[in-house]
């Protein structure tokens, strides 16, 4: 699916390290900003192989889906984003792709707003995928 497409769904990872924070990574295209690993699915994937093969590509490494937490619009992008909870495998080493320029482990506290409410109703799972529009 084209960035410019009318509609767009999309997968990303919460993924945290010993100390509760979550890995974030540096884009470098459009405003370069800060984002969840993940991205827009393709022709014919699910949004589980979505999140896999874009963590593959921007990591460098495999990660373990253990849920999906929530489903949450943003009406600027015409999007729904899927959020889930993964862990990288014992021993995995990142390897970022050329999507993107650093990566760094931040506490939620620092995250904006929307991904605040994202991150924490994705850490505080109850086994009801949570859904909101932004």
């Amino acid at each position: 699916m084209a960035f410019n497409d009318l509609f767009r769904l999309s997968s990303h990872a919460v993924i945290t390290n010993d100390d509760g924070q979550v890995l974030l990574l540096k884009a470098n295209y459009g405003d370069k900003h800060w984002g969840l690993p993940g991205g827009g699915l393709d022709p014919n994937e699910t949004i589980h192989q979505a999140l896999q093969r874009e963590c593959q590509e921007e990591l460098g490494c495999s990660v373990t889906v253990n849920y999906l937490s929530g489903v949450y619009f943003h009406r600027a992008y015409q999007s729904q984003a899927f959020i889930f909870r993964c862990e990288l495998p014992q021993g995995s080493e990142i390897h970022l792709s050329d999507e993107h320029s650093e990566y760094a482990y931040v506490a939620v506290t620092e995250l904006s707003t929307i991904q605040q409410q994202r991150v924490n109703q994705c850490l505080a799972f109850s086994g009801v995928v949570c859904s909101a529009a932004f």
